[in-house]
Formats: C-alpha cells, structure tokens, sequence
C-alpha cells in the first residue's frame, strides 16, 4: 500500500535553531501546500538557510517541529531525504566528471532503478537545455551551466520537494533570468514542490507566497501582490542640502517617519506624486533629486522591519563581525 499524500509539503511549527549564544532560527511557524512555490525573502544571515538545513535534514533544530513531505525531519531523516532534492547555494559538482557521470553517480546514491536512469537522465538534462553537453566535462560549464546541471541532478530521483538555496547568487543578471525560465518551466513539467531561499526582490515576484524572514523570525507571509497591497503607500525618496534636518522638518511639518535608506532621505505617503509640489513649496530646505515609486516588496520589507534589505544585510554583517571577533579573541 502505497503512503498517504501529506496536505502539507512542508509544515512547520515553534521551530528554533541555537549556535551558542545566537538563535539563528527564533520560533517560526509556517506551512508549504503541495505544488506551491514559496519563497524565503530575508538578508544573509537572516536565518534562511539556517532553516533549510534543518528541513533538508542538515542540522538538527534547537526545539520545534519540522515534516517534509509528511515525514519528521528528525525521527524520519532518512524517508525525507528520499523524498527531497537540494541544490545548494554553493556548487557541489565533481569538475573533473562529465554531466552525465555526475548525475549518474546521484542516481547510484539515491537508488534509482538502472533501467529508469537513462529515460529520467534524457528527460531531465533536456528540461534544463543540457542535453548536447552531457557528455562534457563540468569544468568547461559557465556558472549558469552548473547551476541548471545542479537543477537537473536534484530532479533525477523524482522528488516531491526541490529546495532551492539562493539558487542564482553570484550569476550575472541574464543568467538568473535564464535560470528562473527553467524553474518556471519545472513547475509546468514536475509534479513537484519548490521551496527557495533568496535576498532578491525580482526572484521573490516568481513564488506564489513569500515569507519574510528578519533576524530569524517571520514577520509577514502572503503572496507578492497581497504583501505589497497591504502597505497601501508610495515610497518617496529624496536627497537635500541637509538630510538630517529634512528628516526633522518631515516629521514635524508633514508627520512623516522619514530615515536614510541607501544613501537617501526615505518615507512612504498616500498619492506620492500628488504628494511632491507639496514638499517642494513646503519642505525649507532645497532638494536636489526626488524620485517616487509604486510599493514593492523592498517596502513591503522595510515597512515590516524599518529597513531596506541592503540596509538589513549591512546590520547582520556587522553583528556577525562583532561576534566573530568577540570569539576569536577567546
């Protein structure tokens, strides 16, 4: 008898992670329905991959559930990781082999049938446009290259869930954009289940829900358009003759929370555009640039955590510095 399908791809509940004095992971609670593609949207070192290491059966939690594909991920490690496919933010693949001798040996790992291998090595090596070079050494693979042969080897066993750990750090623009074609294409393809982590806003847009990960918990989750929807307001940057004091005259002559958020005086109103004429006869200083955008997901982040997430990476790099130093010193 076949086992029963999970409602739940993924579902997790009060899940924490500790390393020493810093909880990675602070409690967090959410569920991944079957064939939804959900994002975790945060900054490095917001606890994203923290996470998907304790799905993916990398790393035990500190406290909390965690059932992948209706196993524990404790209890059950070996049954969730048949039914998963990683790939990581760092290349794992032997250089020195051919694409077909990598996925080969993947298949060899996770027992997949011989007589299956060739059909499912075609099928899957095609999906990602590798087909003609699998006969290639991995070594002459541009970085976009691997990235789809990696793609193609956590297919090759026919998972249910296929994490995927910022899946397009470090490639150039036109590559991620090639690379999110061919995740978009699985979904067409794969009866399948993706879970990816990333910092990008324009990859966020591709998933059908998107939680929003700060300083290890989740402070928002919804689909893309309903998150930007909920913040309701433009953003409106400036740049003056003296910020700080520009931030001073916009809270006491307009009522506006206004910061610096990448270089720029930074605040959300109702109607921006109407908004600007306003500021100009108004605000007693003189503005140099103005710009007025539509809300995105960069506001709905900094609308939930008072911060952009370059601004948010800048804050964990210096935090992790800190703790680096404090334990080098021991």
């Amino acid at each position: 008898m076949s086992e029963p399908e999970a409602r739940e791809a993924i579902s997790v509940s009060n899940l924490t992670k500790k390393y020493g004095e810093i909880e990675a992971v602070r409690g967090i609670d959410f569920e991944v329905a079957a064939g939804e593609t959900f994002g975790f949207l945060g900054p490095n070192g917001a606890g994203k991959s923290t996470t998907i290491k304790i799905l993916c059966t990398l790393a035990d939690p500190t406290s909390g559930t965690a059932r992948v594909a209706g196993h524990d991920v404790v209890t059950e490690r070996d049954t969730v990781r048949r039914n998963i496919g990683l790939v990581f933010q760092d290349t794992t693949l032997d250089s020195y082999l051919t694409g077909e001798q990598n996925l080969r040996f993947h298949a060899d790992l996770y027992g997949v049938p011989k007589q299956a291998f060739a059909p499912r090595l075609k099928q899957v090596l095609e999906m990602v446009g590798l087909w003609d070079r699998k006969d290639s050494v991995v070594a002459t693979y541009s970085g976009g290259m691997q990235r789809r042969l990696e793609i193609a080897r956590g297919l090759l066993h026919a998972p249910r869930v296929l994490f995927l750990d910022e899946p397009t750090v470090g490639l150039d623009p036109q590559t991620r954009v090639s690379i999110w074609d061919y995740i978009n294409e699985l979904k067409q393809g794969e009866d399948i289940t993706i879970f990816l982590t990333t910092h990008y806003m324009d990859e966020a847009e591709n998933c059908d829900r998107i939680a929003i990960i700060d300083h290890g918990k989740i402070v928002a989750i919804d689909t893309p358009e309903a998150l930007k929807a909920s913040i309701g307001k433009d953003r409106v940057q400036i740049s003056t003759a003296d910020d700080e004091a520009a931030i001073k005259a916009l809270g006491e002559r307009f009522d506006l929370d206004a910061a610096m958020h990448e270089g720029l005086v930074t605040f959300s109103v109702a109607s921006g555009e109407q908004f600007v004429p306003r500021l100009f006869a108004e605000l007693p200083l003189a503005i140099r640039s103005v710009s007025v955008s539509r809300p995105s997901l960069d506001d709905v982040f900094m609308s939930y955590t008072g911060k952009t997430i370059r601004d948010a990476e800048a804050t964990i790099g210096d935090r992790n510095r800190r703790v680096a130093a404090r334990f080098g010193r021991r």
